[in-house]
């Protein structure tokens, strides 16, 4: 895709028509989406000492897993660059927001009001609960040694459905900007408050923004988060994944702690393209008024 095609995309996200929401209505989703940004300053004291147990768990983990994980690097780096194999519904989502329209008595094709979206948004978030929660008690089985397979399959899931809630939203991951922002959303999730801080910033996602990606956010070096995604990722998981290295216990640690990623992973996602639109619709509005 070229570098003119993934500006069109970028501009064309969203149809060119009313918005669909009121002022008050986008503000009030401003305000809910600005108090849990606040929440994310307080991490859990769980989170905190998750690197602790993490280092032991480093000492032992055989070879294999490590290059499995080293591979990661990779696999994120080709997903930037050209989409990958982390594959999303489209019918599905498209048949999620067009539910939840008639649900409302809305017109199925769009450009959907904020509720419409943030309601197949959730129903996306629930699906990929489930599924990360069986994926968990499946590797679980084999303690240490189905590990190695976990792991790559909840990064899978997780830029899975953070695509999918894009596609909520109106954004597309076949433009690679997009991709850019799938990575930058599991960034926010496994970093902690600097970084998350930090993540907005360069999204350009702070109050009285238009909510549009910065170009730079296209360039390699802005991009290289991806990098820190493996690392953090890994090591936020700490505990969990130390649970789960008991063989058959692992069942149960690795069905919650992957309910748990995937939980955290959909909310960022949520929140962060939630924002992404109520700035560009807010901007809108405000062009269309002067």
């Amino acid at each position: 895709m070229t570098n003119e095609q993934e500006e069109t995309g970028r501009e064309e996200s969203e149809p060119k028509q009313a918005v669909p929401d009121s002022e008050q209505e986008l503000q009030a989703a401003l305000k809910e989406i600005e108090k849990w940004t606040k929440s994310q300053r307080k991490l859990p004291i769980w989170d905190r000492i998750a690197s602790i147990p993490f280092k032991l768990l480093d000492k032992v983990t055989p070879k294999f897993i490590h290059e499995k994980i080293g591979g990661l690097l990779d696999e994120l780096g080709n997903y930037v660059q050209n989409g990958g194999k982390y594959l999303i519904a489209r019918r599905h989502v498209t048949g999620v927001l067009e539910a939840a329209a008639r649900k409302r008595h809305l017109p199925e094709t769009g450009p959907y009001p904020l509720a419409v979206m943030d309601e197949a948004a959730k129903r996306l978030s629930g699906e990929s609960r489930n599924l990360a929660t069986a994926q968990g008690a499946t590797t679980g089985v084999g303690g240490i040694f189905t590990l190695a397979a976990d792991i790559p399959a909840v990064l899978g899931l997780s830029l899975k459905v953070i695509q999918e809630i894009g596609l909520c939203y109106g954004y597309d991951a076949n433009d690679k900007a997009e991709r850019v922002f799938a990575v930058k959303v599991l960034q926010f999730t496994s970093s902690d408050i600097v970084g998350k801080q930090a993540v907005l910033e360069e999204l350009n996602l702070k109050a009285g923004e238009d909510g549009k990606l910065p170009p730079s956010v296209t360039a390699m070096s802005k991009i290289q988060g991806w990098r820190e995604v493996v690392t953090t990722y890994r090591d936020s998981w700490g505990w969990k994944k130390l649970l789960q290295a008991v063989p058959v216990a692992g069942i149960v640690f690795g069905a919650v702690a992957n309910r748990q990623t995937l939980g955290d992973v959909s909310e960022a996602a949520h929140m962060l393209y939630r924002k992404r639109r109520v700035l560009e619709r807010l901007d809108a509005l405000e062009k269309s008024d002067s």
